[in-house]
């Protein structure tokens, strides 16, 4: 259970990293993917009206909340959901967790990048891999180079957790 929990706190520390990178990424380089809270909102929001998928996300109305919304679920989704499967994946295989969870770690902050490419990507109407992007973006590169330091979170927490308490996972 603690090693859920820690992994929790890396996916909440990794998904504020996510949005760091991704500002400076956008002010210092201009790639970046179009996603905003605001959109991700947007979307979430029309599940209630069980609208899953958009032919153009941006033509969309706004809604009220959204970008508030958007926020919220990046941030429960990123600590709550995909950060859990880490650990668990190490609990339900047998595979011994690493003695260090850096490098495992941000490789699965890559793999976690073929969720926005096969699921929030289509949702929005650009496509699998954002094959029809807004004007000027670069989704896929800025998905992954983001996604990154979202592993990079989980293993500093995993590991400082461990090297502060002495746990071992």
């Amino acid at each position: 259970m603690e090693f859920l929990l820690v992994a929790f706190a890396g996916g909440l520390l990794g998904s504020w990293w996510m949005d760091l990178v991704d500002d400076w990424n956008k002010r210092t380089t201009g790639i970046h993917s179009g996603v905003t809270a605001a959109l991700i909102g947007r979307w979430v929001l029309g599940w209630g009206r069980l609208r899953f998928a958009h032919s153009e996300i941006t033509e969309s109305p706004a809604r009220e909340g959204e970008a508030r919304a958007g926020m919220v679920f990046h941030y429960l989704v990123g600590g709550g959901c995909v950060a859990l499967v880490y650990p668990l994946f190490f609990l339900a295989t047998g595979i011994p967790t690493p003695s260090s969870h850096i490098v495992p770690a941000i490789v699965y902050g890559f793999i976690t990048s073929l969720l926005p490419w096969f699921i929030l990507f289509p949702a929005f109407g650009w496509g699998v891999f954002a094959r029809r992007p807004l004007p000027g973006t670069r989704p896929v590169l800025a998905s992954t180079i983001t996604h990154l330091p979202y592993g990079l979170g989980i293993g500093v927490t995993l590991d400082g957790y461990a090297w502060l308490t002495g746990a071992g996972f």
